[in-house]
């Protein structure tokens, strides 16, 4: 019987492993730079071309280069990595940065369409996906202010 409940328990080198995957931040999830850079892109990409995130793409400045950018930034120390955008621009401070649009529960839940379709086409683990979209779930509705 002992042997059978030592089989059940994690090895040494198998504990390490669990406990570094628990460790890891979803930047380095995701790929790190080239992962958050990928999802940026993506992000942007689909509110280009989806028909539906017309309104979405309307409020934001074109071209998109700079905004892709300063995402990318933001994501890159909201997920656990590099702090750039804090470097740069000090305190996100989002609510209050996107206070002067108007942001509607339709425009929210825009949002999440457009970042669902960008963490599929770029996040293979399901399990971080989903971690993923409850953490912008709730950024989605904090940011609604009308």
């Amino acid at each position: 019987m002992l042997k059978q409940i030592k089989r059940l328990l994690p090895s040494k080198s198998n504990s390490k492993e669990l406990l570094e995957k628990l460790e890891q931040t979803l930047y380095q999830k995701i790929g790190g730079e080239k992962g958050t850079l990928a999802l940026s892109n993506a992000f942007y990409d689909e509110m280009e071309k989806n028909i539906h995130l017309r309104e979405l793409l309307a409020i934001h400045k074109q071209p998109l280069d700079g905004i892709r950018i300063k995402f990318f930034e933001f994501l890159s120390g909201w997920l656990g990595g590099p702090g750039l955008y804090v470097e740069k621009y000090g305190h996100p401070q989002l609510r209050a940065r996107h206070m002067p649009f108007k942001v509607t529960k339709k425009q929210s839940s825009l949002w999440m369409l457009c970042m669902n379709n960008a963490l599929n086409n770029t996040v293979e683990d399901e399990r971080v996906k989903t971690q993923m979209r409850q953490a912008f779930a709730k950024l989605a509705v904090h940011m609604v202010n009308c």
